[in-house]
């Protein structure tokens, strides 16, 4: 049995370490190079179409959902729109060419084209769905009063802010500033690296599951689960949250729950990217935690009940 755990582990792990390894990459050298001025510079003036860009921005700067949630603080104090800086904290993690990769790798034996066009579309549409809300919101009734540079209760949600330094990330970014060429490259990797490390024990972790699910468990307690649709999307979209795995190999933790239904592991890889257990204390360093909790609870209800529709079809 140990051996048996060995080898699915390993296995896991190796297809999954090559994904982390690039997206943490691309992810530190985002973090450095992609300043809130340039990022504004892409938008659009309108704020409707500046959402829409936004949902689709991933696919140009990706970012997996722990350094998008420190990143984008930076940008709202810098002056980044509310509304569009939500859409691509929640996007990035999902519309992005390495989860796009990871999950069409992670899937090739089972509908990977659908699963892959599928999670990127379903990502993007509940993330452009919270930007447009958020949007039509008062920041000050969703936002910590510490994350916006001044007192926001005569503003709507999409307009812009004021500069101001920023807590927790000011002095990495007066270096970036100030750095040269090759400062800015050792600076990139240095972030790249401490997003490597910080995610890699979440991904061991995922991976511990997944080969003990497969080799340990005894697989007469799966069918209840498995073959229950509505039962199945709850059980693997709780168990994504749980896990905390990065949405560049949380893929190849979901494909090998082979047993359940499609639209279950649809919905496992669009909600976790999107809320799970890490994100709740990320996110309430931008938002309130009362927001934050029906955040999730919407979120949860939204993704169930489109995974349960698309079930009707896989």
């Amino acid at each position: 049995m140990f051996a048996d755990f060995a080898k699915t582990f390993l296995s896991i792990l190796f297809e999954g370490i090559p994904f982390l390894l690039l997206g943490s990459l691309i992810s530190g050298f985002v973090d450095v190079f992609v300043s809130s001025e340039r990022m504004a510079k892409l938008l659009p003036k309108n704020e409707t179409i500046s959402i829409l860009v936004c949902g689709w921005l991933g696919l140009i700067f990706p970012m997996c959902e722990c350094g998008s949630v420190v990143i984008i603080r930076r940008f709202i104090k810098k002056g980044l729109p509310l509304s569009s800086a939500v859409t691509y904290m929640l996007s990035t993690p999902i519309v992005s060419p390495i989860v796009a990769l990871s999950t069409f790798a992670a899937f090739k034996n089972q509908q990977a084209w659908e699963m892959t066009i599928l999670r990127l579309f379903f990502g993007f549409a509940v993330s452009v769905a919270v930007g447009f809300i958020v949007q039509r919101l008062s920041a000050s009734s969703i936002v910590n009063p510490g994350v916006l540079a001044e007192p926001a209760g005569r503003r709507r949600a999409g307009l812009s802010v004021a500069s101001a330094p920023t807590e927790g990330t000011a002095d990495f970014a007066a270096t970036v500033q100030a750095a040269g060429p090759k400062q800015k490259l050792l600076l990139a990797v240095q972030s790249a690296t401490a997003d490597f490390l910080d995610v890699t024990f979440f991904l061991i972790l995922g991976t511990v599951v997944a080969a003990s699910f497969k080799t340990i468990i005894n697989q007469s307690l799966i069918p209840p689960f498995a073959t229950n649709t509505p039962l199945a999307i709850a059980s693997l979209m709780i168990l994504r949250s749980l896990l905390s795995i990065c949405s560049t190999t949380d893929a190849f933790i979901i494909a090998t729950f082979r047993t359940f239904p499609f639209a279950a592991k649809l919905a496992a890889l669009v909600f976790g990217p999107l809320f799970d257990f890490k994100l709740f204390w990320l996110y309430s360093m931008l938002f309130k935690k009362r927001v934050v909790t029906i955040f999730a609870i919407g979120l949860f209800i939204v993704v169930f009940l489109v995974s349960w529709r698309i079930a009707a079809f896989f």
